[in-house]
């Protein structure tokens, strides 16, 4: 029999073991608020773009209303399309050989992987919205006006931003020269109510069949003057010669003066269509200019053209304030039925740097207001002139205030600043008895009246009330 023998157990060690103590782990300090700015850096406007500011709200408020009043006035009704269309909207229509498309259009994949665009112009949503609702079982024409931002990478210069703003008229369904001439009217007119004295420079560059037989001609003057032409002109001669003739470059200034003149190559029936349009504009006493180089910088026009320049500053084609023309194809082109179709925009930018440059600007509106201030003082008084400010609006009383203003003396000044004639004073004491006081910004005399009679008595002193002195 085996016997186990028992191992002996080591004695336990003496020595203590040592334990190795973390280190306490330093959190990063937090960083001071005068560090946190430092590091905030000041965003910026993107290049070519800008910012509409109170001081110039008159002039942007005051383009509206005349557009607005312009387009009642002719029977266009209001369309809005979205910023955002189809890429192939704007290929398809304007051109993929016009500067436009192929050099300022801002293009992107969407998340969808649809190719989008950022619209550069109005006409083309226009007519995709008359296909798309049906517009064609309506009584036409179908006259539409519109007003908004348009978005371009062009090189920014003065009056030239890529984001701008454009009021245009279209008239879609019938053809007619009156109709070509009614929107000359309208956009002339705009003009004219903001005061600004404009010229019309027209052309006619005929139906495609015209347009065909003139650029064999065109093709072969341009290839004869190819070495003054800038690199862009000498490669459009064989893609879209047309597009040579709204070069804006200074060397091609010349070529493009002497080439052979569009209206030489026009059909009968083009001719007479645009006589037409001329007579009309002689029997509206609308000056223009005939320029046969003029052909737009957009592939869908056809017959009539035009552009609108400052009388006397005509020179360059940089200064013109929009245009037109008719564009009897373009409905087809989008996928709707055979349409006749014309329209105009005009830039607001460079028609607000014109009004901004005037001395005297008689036709800008006022601000909607009645030269009337309203101070309060204490809580109650705070609380209690929201709800008269607003019976005020009610009955057609628009006043100036400033509720977050505590200081009496603070809010005196801010209505001497605003140049207003009178301000209205709610301190404690007037909520209690049911009063409040006028007083005149230029004599100092007040006057306590009851509130309930408050507005009968401050449409009584609006009337007699004279400018600040």
């Amino acid at each position: 029999m085996k016997t186990k023998i028992a191992q002996k157990k080591k004695p336990a060690s003496t020595k203590k073991k040592t334990v190795e103590k973390k280190k306490p782990v330093k959190k990063p300090a937090e960083p001071s608020e005068s560090k946190i700015q430092k590091n905030l850096r000041t965003i910026s406007l993107l290049r070519g773009m800008k910012d509409i500011t109170p001081k110039d709200e008159l002039y942007w408020r005051t383009a509206y209303h005349k557009a607005e009043e312009m387009a009642n006035a002719y029977g266009f009704e209001f369309m809005e399309t979205p910023a955002l269309e189809e890429a192939v909207l704007f290929t398809r229509s304007l051109g993929k050989d016009t500067d436009v498309v192929d050099k300022e259009m801002y293009v992107f994949e969407d998340r969808d992987g649809t190719r989008v665009a950022l619209r550069p112009e109005w006409t083309a949503g226009a007519v995709r919205a008359y296909i798309n609702h049906g517009m064609q079982s309506l009584p036409q024409p179908v006259k539409v006006w519109n007003y908004g931002a348009i978005f371009r990478h062009d090189r920014p210069q003065a009056g030239r931003f890529r984001q701008f703003h454009q009021f245009g008229c279209e008239t879609i369904g019938q053809r007619h020269p009156c109709l070509d001439a009614e929107l000359i009217l309208v956009a002339y007119n705009f003009l004219k109510d903001l005061g600004i004295h404009a010229n019309v420079n027209i052309n006619s560059i005929g139906n495609l069949e015209d347009r065909q037989n003139y650029t064999i001609e065109l093709v072969g003057y341009l290839r004869s003057k190819r070495s003054y032409l800038c690199e862009n002109c000498k490669k459009r001669i064989n893609k879209n010669p047309l597009r040579v003739l709204d070069c804006k470059e200074e060397s091609c200034a010349e070529v493009i003066q002497e080439s052979p003149q569009i209206i030489e190559w026009l059909g009968e029936e083009s001719k007479t269509y645009f006589m037409k349009v001329l007579e009309c504009l002689d029997e509206l006493g609308i000056p223009y200019i005939l320029k046969s180089t003029l052909v737009r910088g957009l592939d869908y026009y056809c017959d009539t053209v035009f552009e609108f320049f400052e009388d006397g500053n005509e020179e360059k084609s940089q200064n013109a304030l929009g245009g037109g023309g008719r564009y009897d194809m373009l409905v087809e082109q989008l996928g709707g039925q055979p349409t006749p179709a014309a329209g105009f925009a005009l830039g607001l930018e460079r028609v607000i740097s014109i009004l901004r440059a005037k001395e005297d600007n008689k036709n800008l509106l006022e601000k909607p207001w009645s030269k009337v201030f309203f101070a309060q003082l204490g809580d109650q008084a705070n609380y209690k002139a929201l709800k008269l400010i607003e019976e005020m609006r009610l009955q057609g009383v628009i006043v100036r205030h400033n509720l977050a203003k505590a200081s009496l003396k603070g809010q005196m000044e801010t209505a001497d600043k605003l140049g207003a004639t009178h301000t209205l004073i709610l301190g404690q004491k007037e909520v209690h008895d049911g009063t409040i006081i006028i007083r005149d910004m230029d004599s100092g005399n007040q006057e306590i009246v009851d509130q309930n009679k408050l507005i009968a008595e401050i449409k009584k002193t609006i009337k007699t009330a004279k400018p600040r002195k």
